[in-house]
């Protein structure tokens, strides 16, 4: 679009947390426009949140995590000069949640459990005692904007 910006489009809370991250999460989870199990998978994970971690909110868990993945620099390649430079840019909040998202998915995705629900509680509950996969590439992502800082100049 050329003259301004498209409409953000306003996301409803789920029916049983009543929260909007969370079915921000599970439209990101949704394979095939399956919502319906997209979301019984998620509820099935903080059941599984809630029995092992007994005296914590599972969506409290699950937010605390969430915060815990999302990186707050990411790197932009850049051709300067016949070489190509890390340059080290700040994100913007919306597309941090995003990224955090989609990190927290993938790398539940990636797990060796039985079922999705299980690799999902599994790597939440991991992410909220800050480790496991997904934190593991939002330190990467801050290492290597951190070694790059010195091209930050170049940023556009």
């Amino acid at each position: 679009m050329r003259k301004q910006k498209p409409k953000k489009r306003i996301t409803l809370p789920d029916p049983k947390f009543n929260d909007v991250l969370v079915t921000k999460f599970v439209n990101n989870m949704m394979v095939q426009g399956k919502k319906n199990t997209s979301y019984r998978i998620f509820y099935d994970a903080m059941d599984i949140v809630q029995e092992r971690m007994k005296e914590e909110n599972p969506v409290e868990v699950f937010k605390k995590a969430l915060t815990n993945v999302t990186p707050a620099v990411e790197v932009k390649s850049r051709r300067i000069g016949g070489a190509t430079f890390q340059i080290p840019t700040e994100i913007y909040p919306a597309r941090k949640q995003s990224i955090g998202i989609k990190a927290l998915i993938g790398a539940a995705r990636k797990r060796h459990e039985k079922s999705m629900a299980q690799k999902l509680a599994g790597e939440i509950m991991s992410a909220y005692k800050e480790e496991g996969t997904a934190f593991k590439k939002k330190e990467d992502t801050h290492r290597m904007a951190e070694a790059n800082k010195a091209f930050s100049h170049f940023r556009f």
